[in-house]
């Protein structure tokens, strides 16, 4: 049986490919964990130490994959369920986010709304499952990611809709990038360049770097949310902060730096925005969570809006 020019096999192979080696699982957990090494590495090197091997953090996944798992006394079935659910959010995105900046065409109706709710749901999944922990410093770290989530989410929102607005209303990614393409990047105007600096605050907290590391907080929660975890379900919360370290930026690249999109400009943004992370999270302290709720609920949030009158005027 024939459909579209494929048969359903090729399709169904196809569909496989796309999801599980490139542009999704294999490959963007490839790129996150180089990400990562590249991130400790330079924060190696900012300290004068050495840092660890390229290889590390894949040596980190697989010695989990092989330790015991360890469920509390009393956690319940979304103890072990939640991991899972932030790592396929993060897959699809990976997936169909690269399917959609090789071929602009594939993207479908309102996936950037999509988008936005799926890459929320691994901080989601953190929460569920280490609430359900039954420990104290994990209830302390769940708190501290829940109104860490309240903060960074409606600035980012601000942000997306300056894009929407410079798009013509689309919601659509593939639209987007067109327009970018035949216009040039968001970024190159007063509301794109603003609603860029409030998406890159957004996106260092999203991914719990430097200043917005409140939920984890080592030194004081002792890995706070992550505290009750091991073994694979651990191995899977690091895997899927590899395909968020991944996901975020090339989200934050396609809305604000859609101009071109060729392999080697986008490798070059991306590292771009990976160092800007880096800058960040090695030259200044970790803020309390409140003094995390002020900085959201007032500079970003106010610069945000005031991009979106500005897109709204045309600027």
């Amino acid at each position: 049986m024939v459909k579209g020019g494929y048969t359903t096999p090729e399709k169904e192979m196809k569909e496989i490919f796309y999801y599980l080696i490139f542009p999704g699982f294999l490959f963007s957990a490839l790129v996150g964990l180089m990400a990562g090494w590249i991130d400790r590495k330079l924060t190696a090197r900012l300290q004068w130490r050495v840092g660890p091997p390229w290889h590390q953090n894949f040596t980190d996944i697989v010695k989990l994959l092989g330790k015991e798992v360890i469920v509390p006394e009393g956690a319940r079935l979304t103890f072990l369920f939640s991991p899972y659910l932030g790592l396929v959010s993060a897959i699809l995105v990976a997936a169909s986010l690269g399917r959609i900046i090789i071929s602009p065409a594939n993207s479908f109706g309102a996936d950037l709304i999509v988008f936005f709710y799926l890459l929320s749901l691994p901080a989601v999944a953190l929460i569920i499952g280490a609430s359900s922990s039954r420990n104290p410093l994990a209830s302390v770290g769940v708190s501290r990611e829940v109104k860490l989530l309240l903060a960074y989410e409606l600035p980012l929102i601000l942000s997306i809709i300056t894009v929407v607005i410079k798009s013509n209303g689309s919601l659509q990614i593939g639209s987007i990038i067109q327009q970018q393409m035949f216009f040039g990047s968001n970024i190159f105007s007063f509301s794109g360049a603003l609603a860029f600096l409030v998406a890159i605050f957004c996106m260092q907290a999203k991914l719990g770097l430097g200043l917005f590391d409140v939920a984890e907080a080592d030194q004081e929660l002792m890995c706070g949310t992550l505290i009750e975890y091991s073994g694979l379900p651990l191995a899977i919360f690091k895997l899927t902060k590899a395909l968020m370290l991944y996901t975020v930026p090339l989200f934050i690249i396609v809305l604000f730096l859609g101009c071109s999109l060729s392999p080697a400009l986008l490798i070059a943004k991306y590292l771009m925005l990976l160092a800007i992370m880096i800058l960040i999270k090695n030259t200044n302290p970790r803020l309390r969570i409140d003094q995390v709720l002020r900085f959201f609920w007032r500079i970003p949030t106010l610069a945000a809006g005031a991009a979106v009158i500005l897109a709204m005027l045309g600027l």
